[in-house]
């Protein structure tokens, strides 16, 4: 049965760590990211993560036009052969991400909703989000600050979003504690992810 697994969380709570593990527990599945890696619109997207003084919107529609060309390129054709598709990233990066950068900018009154709303129409919700939650002190010290997205400030609304996303989509999220050690995360993780494929 296809299945479309997410993992989420902060930039250094361990997702793609725990998403490489995963490729050894489940050689079969579908692995993928967002932003792409592998097409020009992925492209786009990381240089304006480059770009301290890119425009906010159209910094969000440039992930959203990486998120589209992912959907019909990678995810539907895996979903449609009866896959387990396992995502680093998602859709719910950019309502937490795209809607903390918009919310600086106070041009879109209810930016997480708005960020929600573009994506309503075309996007495939996950079976399962497993979310890595850190603090965001952590988390800016484990990513280091690399990046106008790294900021202990930026990530307390970031994470702010993930609460918020996780209370309302909380058929679907589960939260790992991330400050554990990446043995204890990864051990979760494998058993949240097993138990949801049983189910």
């Amino acid at each position: 049965m296809a299945t479309l697994v997410t993992l989420e969380g902060l930039d250094g709570s361990g997702k793609t760590t725990v998403w490489e593990a995963l490729q050894d527990t489940y050689p079969d599945a579908v692995f993928t990211r967002e932003p792409t890696n592998d097409s020009w619109y992925g492209d786009a997207v990381y240089r304006s993560i480059e770009d301290d003084d890119a425009d906010s919107l159209a910094e969000l529609f440039l992930y959203t036009a990486d998120h589209a060309d992912h959907l019909s390129r990678k995810i539907e054709p895996a979903l449609e052969r009866g896959d387990l598709v396992i995502s680093d990233r998602y859709a719910d990066s950019r309502y937490a991400y795209q809607g903390a950068t918009l919310a600086e900018t106070g041009r879109i009154a209810e930016p997480l909703e708005y960020v929600v709303d573009v994506h309503e129409p075309f996007s495939i919700e996950p079976d399962l989000t497993i979310y890595l939650d850190l603090d965001p002190e952590t988390a800016a010290r484990r990513a280091g600050s690399t990046n106008k997205f790294e900021h202990a400030a930026y990530l307390e609304s970031v994470r702010e979003n993930y609460d918020l996303l996780a209370e309302r989509y909380a058929d679907r999220f589960v939260r790992v504690d991330a400050t554990q050690s990446p043995e204890s995360v990864l051990e979760t993780v494998r058993s949240v992810l097993a138990t949801a494929l049983e189910e």
